[in-house]
């Protein structure tokens, strides 16, 4: 350990010797200039392979706090460091509000980035004809998502997300369901039920047949009310919620019995998984969400990148390629309980997936992107030094109650308290620790989304079509594109598998 900390200073020396030479910083410049002019050779390849890398509530603020723990994680200051999505060459923004809500909500962003359609919040794989809650709205305005083009293509599919299957993001890829809480036929109203509404764990298995890799939580959804889980078979917090008495499970092991299909609900049984042997998947690994990244249990939950490596040599068999749509999901947790460590800690582990999944990828020939739904009221500020720890204090007390502050705030949020009518002081807590709940301006339960627009980063074919600043719901559009499924492919008749680059849709203006 000694050794190791003698080099991280010896590192952190050199560099900062190495920036106070104006050389260093010319010389990175120009190095960053030349690849840069690599680029006018755009990849037009056709992609093969399509992944979608979702951070549920990362915002801006969230990327660059996650860039610098990531660096100081590995003993650096943190601020110099790349992210793997921040070695992406194009980059976009993405304007991510509900056609009902000018701060949206992940239901109808999800609408958005995998249907092409934007929505009303709350809703998912429904246009904005739908109303939230309104069973009979649903019917004749359903819109149907990326993961369905790319299956009736004949390519594989998948869903790896850190919350429930059934949760906002991954509900779009395969559900039409007018409230985004309907998890399963124990959270409607009777009368929705009645009225021939189907849940959303229930339209995971009966709207898109065979989708190969089902990856997460939401294990009590699919099991009769009252049913005890195999995890943990004393909580009754945890038993399964159908009042229609299925069991989901049981039905797709049934229906899959003659192909080469497995489920897991643990770490080891997905990790002993042979991919070659296996061509579906079912893996509930938590009767809810997945626990936060630094509360799993490595020894019987599977991180993030364990299930995206999984999932890709799963998929990739396929001559035809795959779509795979992957969430950080609990990103966005962390931000709304107010425990930025949380959220940040999720972002880095996202961040490892996307860089496993580079690695067993090819740009030539898999298009990734990688954006969030939304941002959250999360930021940081206060001047602080180069290097200070992202969890740290400001570098000087408040000129107006002479207290000391985190350089993380959020806007709103359950961290506003109050003592004796003043602040709290912030330096009798442990601010640094896992759970602590950063301060907020407004006092709130938990925190809210922000609305201003989120990055979009890509990488491999016709990754040059993200660019400037887009509305949400262009994304699917671009990466049917890009692989020539889904509405738009005369331009995919060229010779040599390469696309051409005349549009193929008339150049239009809704908005003047």
């Amino acid at each position: 350990i000694f050794v190791h900390q003698k080099m991280l200073l010896w590192i952190n020396l050199k560099v900062y010797y190495q920036e106070k030479d104006p050389l260093f910083w010319n010389t990175w410049a120009q190095h960053t200039l030349k690849n840069a002019l690599t680029l006018q050779k755009l990849n037009q390849n056709t992609a093969k392979n399509l992944i979608l890398f979702l951070g549920d509530g990362m915002g801006i603020p969230t990327v660059t706090a996650a860039r610098i723990l990531k660096g100081q994680l590995s003993g650096q200051s943190g601020e110099e460091t790349q992210l793997e999505m921040d070695k992406f060459p194009f980059v976009a923004l993405s304007k991510t509000y509900n056609t009902n809500a000018q701060v949206a909500d992940s239901a109808g962003t999800a609408t958005a980035y995998l249907c092409g359609v934007k929505a009303n919040e709350g809703t998912v794989g429904v246009s904005a004809a739908a109303v939230r809650s309104q069973c009979n709205t649903t019917q004749g305005n359903e819109v149907t998502s990326i993961l369905k083009w790319a299956k009736e293509a004949g390519k594989s599919v998948g869903i790896v997300t850190t919350t429930r299957v059934n949760h906002a993001t991954p509900s779009a890829a395969y559900a039409h369901c007018v409230d985004r809480d309907w998890f399963s036929d124990g959270e409607m109203p009777a009368e929705a039920v009645q009225a021939g509404c189907k849940d959303i764990a229930r339209q995971l298995f009966e709207n898109i047949p065979n989708i190969d890799v089902i990856m997460g939580g939401g294990r009590k959804y699919m099991f009769p009310k009252n049913q005890s889980d195999v995890e943990y078979p004393g909580d009754k917090k945890h038993f399964g919620t159908r009042k229609d008495g299925r069991n989901l499970v049981e039905e797709w092991t049934n229906r899959m019995k003659n192909k080469k299909a497995q489920y897991v609900w643990n770490k080891r049984e997905l990790l002993s998984v042979n991919p070659n042997n296996v061509d579906y998947i079912l893996g509930l690994f938590e009767p809810g969400d997945l626990p936060y990244n630094l509360e799993r249990n490595t020894e019987t939950d599977p991180s993030l990148t364990e299930m995206v490596e999984v999932a890709i040599k799963i998929l990739r068999k396929n001559p035809r390629g795959f779509y795979l749509l992957v969430e950080g999901g609990r990103i966005d947790h962390g931000h709304h309980e107010g425990k930025a460590k949380q959220a940040l800690h999720e972002a880095v582990e996202m961040d490892r997936a996307i860089g496993r999944a580079g690695l067993i990828t090819s740009i030539y020939d898999t298009m990734t992107v990688v954006t969030a739904d939304h941002s959250h009221m999360f930021n940081f500020g206060g001047y602080t030094p180069r290097g200070n720890t992202i969890f740290g204090l400001a570098p000087m007390l408040s000129d107006v109650d002479q207290k000391p502050f985190t350089a993380i705030l959020y806007g709103n949020g359950p961290g506003f308290k109050v003592i004796n009518g003043l602040r709290e002081n912030v330096s009798t807590l442990d601010y640094q620790g896992t759970n602590y709940q950063a301060q907020s301006a407004v006092p709130l339960r938990m925190e809210t989304h922000g609305g201003e627009d989120v990055a979009v980063f890509a990488k491999g074919p016709m990754a040059h079509l993200l660019h400037g600043v887009h509305e949400q719901n262009y994304i699917p559009h671009v990466m049917a594109y890009a692989a020539c499924i889904g509405q738009n492919r005369d331009h995919c008749m060229s010779s040599g598998g390469a696309s051409s680059l005349s549009p193929a849709l008339p150049l239009i203006s809704l908005y003047m």
